[in-house]
């Protein structure tokens, strides 16, 4: 079975985990073991959930160059203890005398100052994680502390996240509520955002919807299937049978993801000692495209600056061979990531 992307649609109340394990369910019969999904989504949240199958996974870690893009639903007036509509509630006001008196002039919020607030946060921002998140303190996760009721006995530090773009979409003040639409850096935590939005006007306010309609370049619109309906493939049962012959026909090429990197080809002989994890001079390769310098300084996890990364290709037949870096010092190109098969 070939290696690539699977793009589903995460429905209400599954998790990110959930879905990777209904599509390994399914792609088990093909002997597929690793399978990994492009970015947490909470239970309530829907949208785009790229999954990664086999040595797809490996291409993993770039997507943290990716920005990410979401269409959120929020209400003024109150407050949860998780920050959305599915929380405790620990503030709430009626909106008609928020509406007319509220806001920290007491003056009243309009449409023209929510517009106003709510596009206060593009650029850098800092943010605290809401302790229901999955942010790790002391080797534990936040809500595992939150859902058992104990106080967190260390300080929750500000992280600084990335809003490309933020703006108002839709505006019902007869009832309080709201959408926006934001593109933001991975780490950003839209209903973190939506209370700050409450504690800017002086009123309160929650998500009460959220869906990612992009994770960088694979859009919601290129979602095949739910993962409700990998689930139904697998039938009552649940066994695998056809179910894998069909997802495998819907996986979109590895390479397709890592639109920040530039490009490389080189000739046979050198593409199969690529392939064996070793470096080749420079004299000896094509750089067709260059990677976007706008990542450079960004590293990752084995300390190579994402500035000198590029997808490298076997010129003759255009196979994707896997990611190799440029060493200056050297002049070579050494294999990043090699996910092509030895001939």
């Amino acid at each position: 079975m070939r290696d690539g992307i699977l793009v589903l649609y995460k429905p209400q109340e599954w998790t990110s985990s959930d879905c990777v394990a209904v599509c390994r369910r399914a792609l088990g019969v093909k002997g597929i073991k690793k399978v990994g999904h492009g970015g947490t989504l909470d239970p309530m949240a829907t949208g785009v959930l790229p999954v990664f199958v086999g040595q797809a996974t490996r291409i993993m870690e770039y997507m943290e160059l990716d920005t990410k893009t979401y269409i959120c639903a929020a209400k003024l007036g109150i407050s949860t203890d998780t920050l959305d509509i599915w929380g405790e509630v620990t503030e709430e006001h009626p909106w008609e005398e928020i509406r007319a008196s509220g806001g920290h002039e007491g003056s009243g919020i309009t449409k023209e100052a929510l517009v106003s607030v709510v596009s206060s946060f593009e650029g850098e921002i800092e943010q605290i994680p809401p302790k229901y998140s999955a942010v790790r303190i002391n080797g534990r996760r936040l809500y595992d502390y939150a859902y058992k009721g104990k106080e967190i006995d260390v300080e929750i530090k500000p992280r600084k996240v990335y809003v490309d773009r933020i703006s108002v979409i839709d505006v019902d003040m007869e009832t309080g509520q709201f959408a926006f639409e934001i593109e933001c850096s991975k780490g950003t935590y839209v209903r973190t955002i939506c209370d700050d939005i409450g504690a800017k006007l002086g009123c309160g306010c929650v998500m009460t919807a959220l869906e990612r309609t992009a994770v960088g370049p694979i859009s919601v619109d290129q979602a095949v299937l739910s993962a409700e309906d990998v689930k139904a493939m697998l039938g009552e049962k649940n066994e695998p049978g056809s179910a894998a012959e069909q997802l495998e026909g819907m996986l979109l090429p590895a390479d397709e993801a890592l639109v920040h990197f530039g490009r490389i080809s080189m000739p046979l002989d050198r593409a199969e000692y690529f392939r064996m994890g070793n470096s080749v001079w420079l004299t000896q390769v094509k750089i067709e495209k260059e990677t976007d310098p706008a990542i450079a300084g960004q590293k990752n996890a084995r300390g190579r600056d994402y500035s000198l990364i590029y997808k490298v290709y076997e010129e003759e037949t255009g196979i994707f061979l896997g990611t190799g870096y440029i060493d200056t010092e050297e002049g070579r190109l050494k294999a990043d990531k090699v996910l092509a098969e030895r001939k």
